[in-house]
């Protein structure tokens, strides 16, 4: 690519070269028309001394021409300025041989035109002067007389130097469009080196071009464009982490129950000779093992719900403080039935939100059940509403044996419990957490865990008020 890119580069410097000279030319061409054009209005043209002469000087009328800034000297045999009149530009009253000489040799000066008639019968040189306005020499004389030797020399020599005009000019235009290629071929060179890299499963590359024109913007798109997408993977790659963990969890958690529901039934059916108790209790494993896998497939389907684009909550008008102090009222038999100490702070005044009541009550049924069932009896749990920035604050918290630090960021996950051993002494499904996070974000609130600094936990919900 960036051998085509330059060859063109140099193709089309080239081509502005052979235009410029083309241009060149006719540049000439036109000066040369243009002075043809105004060489008759000119006053050098008007009062030409041919114009003027007379075989007497003195009868010479220099009038016209002094008139239009101008000037008519008149040099006799003997090189003496017998007359002038207007624009002066021999300074003396006689001349050398030499000066006049010199004079004659040197009359095309870049300052003046000089016109000189030599009047043969009144024995002078007529010079009429004019300052010149704008002057442009170039000329190629050509006289078949000359010497054939002098002429192929000098054909030579002008070819010689046109020849070297050229080259010069050409390796300037290579030179020129090297460079100018350089500078487009190197950036998109690391662009492409970029998207090599990124194409073969480098999303951490970056470009660094050091510009700051149009390549810079494309830079900062590229960069933006690998940042997002390794973004992207990193977040696939995490979703396929928990998608497997979350398969893994499953099958774990359904195959301690399921083992236990086929090993005591297969044992109903062969043993014989059992008492009416060795039997209910073998019922009774059954039974409750039938209720931990019902209740773990409910969840997961009630999470899978709330994950579709399709879940919707059923929001209607609600007196916050006088529902939350409802949900406290109806946990309080159990609170006790379970040895637990309970504290209550909700504000008296009314504050309303929009609330699908069904739903959210399961974010406290939820808070409520871990509580009792990770911590020991004799446990404080307190429930305190207030109002910050338009927000309902709940906070639901324990002072029993809280949650590990290093479980904080990983608590709303899916199958995430405080018992690592996940055996089936504590009852959870490791799912009633993700659900209650989901349900408050439905609301457009959060559900987030904030440990206390002695002893225990606190969950903090928020939600809009209206």
């Amino acid at each position: 690519m960036k051998r085509k890119l330059s060859n063109q580069f140099l193709i089309n410097f080239l081509v502005i070269f052979l235009l410029t000279i083309l241009d060149t030319v006719l540049a000439f061409v036109l000066l040369s028309f243009a002075s043809r054009l105004i060489a008759g209005s000119l006053a050098k043209n008007q009062y030409p001394a041919s114009a003027i002469i007379k075989e007497d000087y003195r009868q010479i009328d220099a009038s016209a021409v002094v008139q239009n800034g101008g000037g008519v000297q008149v040099v006799d045999k003997d090189y003496r300025v017998v007359y002038s009149s207007g624009l002066d530009t021999i300074g003396k009253d006689k001349l050398t041989v030499e000066e006049f000489t010199t004079f004659l040799t040197e009359s095309r000066s870049k300052s003046y035109h000089y016109d000189i008639l030599y009047q043969p019968k009144g024995e002078f040189w007529l010079i009429v002067t004019f300052p010149t306005s704008v002057r442009l020499d170039f000329s190629l004389v050509h006289n078949k007389e000359a010497a054939a030797g002098d002429f192929m020399r000098a054909g030579w020599a002008i070819a010689f130097v046109v020849l070297i005009y050229l080259l010069m000019i050409a390796l300037f235009a290579f030179i020129y469009s090297r460079i100018t290629a350089a500078g487009i071929t190197i950036p998109l060179k690391k662009l492409c080196d970029g998207t090599r890299l990124l194409r073969e499963g480098d999303y951490s590359v970056r470009v660094d071009l050091r510009l700051k024109n149009e390549f810079a913007e494309l830079q900062n798109t590229f960069n933006d464009m690998a940042a997002r997408i390794e973004h992207e993977i990193s977040l696939r790659k995490k979703s396929e982490e928990d998608r497997r963990r979350l398969i893994l969890d499953i099958s774990h958690d359904l195959k301690n129950p399921m083992s236990s529901i086929q090993g005591y039934a297969e044992l109903l059916m062969r043993k014989t000779g059992m008492t009416e108790q060795e039997r209910n209790e073998h019922l009774g494993i059954i039974l409750n093992n039938s209720r931990r896998a019902n209740q773990l497939l409910t969840e997961l389907f009630e999470l899978s719900q709330m994950d579709s684009p399709d879940f919707t909550l059923k929001l209607g008008r609600t007196d916050i403080c006088e529902y939350i102090r409802q949900i406290c009222g109806e946990l309080v038999p159990q609170l006790e039935r379970e040895g637990f100490k309970y504290e209550f702070d909700i504000l008296e005044e009314s504050v309303f939100v929009l609330l699908d009541t069904h739903r959210f009550s399961r974010i406290i049924q939820n808070l409520a059940n871990n509580a009792m069932r990770y911590n020991p009896k004799g446990t404080l749990v307190a429930v305190s509403l207030t109002i910050q920035n338009d927000q309902v604050v709940i906070d639901f918290s324990d002072d029993g044996v809280g949650i590990p630090a290093h479980l904080t960021d990983n608590i709303f996950k899916p199958f995430v419990r405080v018992d690592d051993s996940r055996n089936s002494k504590t009852g959870g499904s490791g799912l009633g957490l993700s659900i209650a996070k989901k349900i408050a974000e439905a609301h457009g609130g959060n559900l987030t865990l904030h440990l206390n600094e002695i002893k225990g936990s606190t969950f903090r919900i928020t939600i809009p008020t209206i």
